[in-house]
Parts: C-alpha cells; sequence; structure tokens
C-alpha cells in the first residue's frame, strides 16, 4: 500500500496510527525548513571545497567522492573520516559555515510541534551547534533534546548504531515513536523497528546525480509536503482522542 498523502488525512486515521505515540522524533535539515530554500546546497558546495582543498583535486572529481562517499557511509563525513581520518569537529564548523538569511520564523510549525503529546527530539547528521541555529532562526524552541552527529558516537543515520543512541538516550520504546525524515533511506531502519515513519517533501534526496524518488516505498506509512499543516491535524486528532473514546487499530482504520 502506497504511503498516505496529506490530502487523504482524516482524524479516524490518525488517531489509530499515532494514538499510542510518546517521542516525536524529527530530522532538521530539509525536514524542518523546505528545501527550496536551498540552504543544504550551501552546505554541498562548502563539502565541496573541503574536499579540494584536502585531496588537491578539481571540483567534479571532489563532487564525484562527495556523492560516492554519500552512498557509502551515509555521509560525506562518515566517508572522509573512513578513509582519511579528518577531525570531524573542524570539518563540521568548516561547512556549516553559511548564511541563515532565508530561514525565518514559523510559529505554525512551532505551535503545531509544541502541542503533540511527548518527548520532541531532533536526530540530525549535522552537528548540534548548527542544529541550534537552525531552530533558533525557524524559531522552533520546542525540542527536549538534540541529538547531533556528535552525540551518536558520529555514526550517521541510516546506520542502526545511529537511532540505537538516541533511543537508548532516552530510553524509548521504538514501537511508541514517529520519526519524521526527508531521506527516504533514514527510515527504513525506524520502521524495521516499529517506529511510525513520516516521509517530508518530495521523497529525492542527495546529490543531484544520486536523486531518485523513493517516496513510494514499504518503509514509508506517511507521506507529506507541507509538514506544518501535518503536524497540526495529527496533534489536533491526538487532542480529541481522550474525548473520543477507543480508537480503531491501524488496519481497521485502513481497511
Amino acid at each position: 500500500m502506497p504511503p498516505r498523502p496529506l490530502r487523504d488525512i482524516d482524524t479516524v486515521a490518525l488517531q489509530a496510527e499515532f494514538a499510542d505515540v510518546d517521542a516525536w522524533i524529527f530530522d532538521l535539515d530539509n525536514t524542518l525548513y523546505s528545501a527550496d530554500l536551498r540552504l543544504f546546497s550551501q552546505i554541498e558546495a562548502r563539502m565541496t571545497g573541503y574536499v579540494q582543498r584536502l585531496l588537491g583535486v578539481d571540483a567534479p572529481e571532489a563532487d564525484r567522492l562527495r556523492a560516492h562517499y554519500w552512498r557509502e557511509h551515509g555521509t560525506t563525513l562518515a566517508g572522509l573520516m573512513a578513509h582519511h581520518g579528518i577531525d570531524p569537529e573542524t570539518y563540521l564548523a568548516e561547512v556549516h559555515d553559511i548564511d541563515f538569511t532565508a530561514l525565518t520564523p514559523e510559529p505554525a510549525l512551532a505551535e503545531a510541534i509544541r502541542a503533540l503529546p511527548g518527548l520532541k527530539i531532533i536526530h540530525t547528521n549535522a552537528d548540534s551547534a548548527y542544529a541550534g541555529q537552525v531552530l533558533a532562526r525557524r524559531e522552533l524552541a520546542v525540542f527536549d533534546a538534540i541529538h547531533g552527529i556528535g552525540e551518536v558516537g558520529y555514526h550517521p543515520k541510516p546506520d542502526p548504531r545511529s537511532f540505537a543512541a538516541v533511543l537508548e538516550a532516552h530510553r524509548l520504546d521504538p514501537a511508541r515513536c514517529a520519526m519524521f525524515e526527508d531521506d527516504p533511506r533514514n527510515l527504513e531502519v525506524p520502521f524495521s523497528l516499529g517506529m511510525r515513519t513520516v516521509l517530508v517533501g518530495a521523497g529525492r534526496h542527495g546529490p543531484d546525480e544520486l536523486a531518485e524518488d523513493h517516496s513510494h516505498g514499504s518503509h514509508i506509512l506517511w507521506h507529506t509536503r507541507d509538514i506544518a499543516s501535518f503536524v497540526a491535524a495529527l496533534a489536533a486528532a491526538l487532542a480529541d482522542v481522550a474525548d473520543s473514546g477507543p480508537t480503531l487499530t491501524t488496519a481497521e482504520a485502513r481497511s
């Protein structure tokens, strides 16, 4: 069954799917802001420059290596650490030194996330300092914890160790968690663990030459291009659970 798009949202289905969720885990880049802002394009350009200087190669070769490491290791950083032993903190400080002007506050998203019942967590392959800057620009001071790449032992999503670190830090039951993410690859492990999975955005991710549409994988339960509207609808549905009596099971709601 394909994932439910935003237009198919109904209160009963949301209650059935998410009523027992008490931990909400959000990716950061291209999830809590639109990929159309092209903030990550700035980061990718700085990654390319870093690889050029590190290895003494031209821009096309640096882009090729960056894409290769992303494919094979989950992130360019992980590949550079594995093959070239770089210092991750120096790298992260350099590639995240970007212009944040395009990021603006989104009070509707902040209100919607705040209304979700339970723990709200950021889980990003970026570092926590950068995540804090993004959240500040978006005025999303609604999260209980930020798990950047350093907090998960520099194991990037989709490495299972990355997810395990977040779950263990908060003693979470994955069956009571939901994961919001723009990269379809990074929803495979959460789905296998029993999390509710929500793909945000177009379903295309990665360097342009690798970007493919994976938005209809069986590991994706829901798909929205409008995270603020989706989370608002979700929070409203869950607010009604206590007054609406027993909810249908997920299977019943989808039948």
